[in-house]
């Protein structure tokens, strides 16, 4: 699906996130010379893409008469700096997109004025590779339309999907911000259990990268609900029975992931203030 834009495309922060949706936008044949890079330094792949498409990098400002879009993806921490630069860009009414996690939609509102429309986004990792999922949550003033299309823009890099309570995206930031992570380490510690039961180092890290892999790839095909794959594979007295009997045991995994996550949930809280 092609997105269609009536105004400019305004990137702030074109690191890993950034250079990502920009990829993505380029592949789903978003028209270049709409977009505008506001970025002091990015990186070398970002640069070849500007370079190869003629795409606008750091003009002033106050030239960019007609942003419809502004997305913003600096890190949180710089976004106090960031926020009163971009001011200018909102004569033109645009939507202002944010994927920098932890920073609310009051602090947007307190820089960019309380009629700015803003819809705050938490992107994950696997936007890289275009397998992401992004939960956006809008304010009052983002219309309808504009939501859509932040969504649209939003699909060039995975999965979108929608809540309009704010609070839920500490949430959301705990499952599916943080969650690679819990993945990643999952593949450790499977590795690490491959060595502990006498199998060499590198074919017990190859064996777990490649099951988690294609474990992730399989889930990611089937319409089927993960407890029915996992029921799938797990034969009644057989080897994946008796692991599972020790993982779903009270205080096992399950239990785990429901601290991790609240704690990483509690932690966003704390960090949006």
């Amino acid at each position: 699906m092609s997105v269609k834009l009536s105004g400019r495309l305004v990137l702030v922060g074109a690191g890993k996130m950034g250079g990502a949706l920009l990829q993505g936008w380029l592949e789903q044949g978003v028209d270049p010379r709409r977009v505008v890079i506001f970025d002091p330094g990015p990186p070398e792949e970002v640069r070849a893409l500007v370079a190869a498409h003629g795409i606008a990098h750091n003009p002033a400002m106050t030239d960019v008469a007609d942003a419809e879009v502004v997305l913003l993806a600096v890190k949180p921490q710089m976004m106090g700096s960031v926020l009163p630069t971009i001011v200018p860009l909102g004569a033109s009414r645009p939507v202002f997109l944010s994927v920098a996690a932890g920073t609310t939609i009051a602090t947007f509102e307190r820089h960019l004025g309380a009629e700015a429309a803003i819809v705050r986004a938490m992107p994950n990792t696997p936007a890289a590779v275009g397998r992401g999922i992004t939960v956006v949550c809008p304010n009052a003033r983002a219309s309808e339309t504009q939501i859509t299309l932040c969504m649209e823009l939003l699909a060039a890099v995975g999965d979108v999907a929608r809540v309009d309570d704010e609070a839920l995206i500490d949430a959301v930031t705990a499952v599916s911000g943080s969650g690679p992570a819990y993945v990643f380490l999952l593949a450790e510690a499977m590795a690490a259990a491959g060595t502990a039961v006498g199998l060499p180092e590198d074919l017990a890290a190859r064996l777990a990268r490649r099951t988690v892999a294609g474990a992730g790839e399989l889930l990611h095909q089937s319409e089927l609900p993960a407890a029915t794959l996992r029921q799938n594979v797990t034969s009644p007295g057989g080897t994946t029975a008796a692991a599972l009997k020790v993982l779903m045991a009270d205080g096992g995994l399950f239990d785990l992931m429901v601290r991790a996550v609240t704690a990483a949930r509690d932690r966003s809280r704390e960090l949006a203030g």
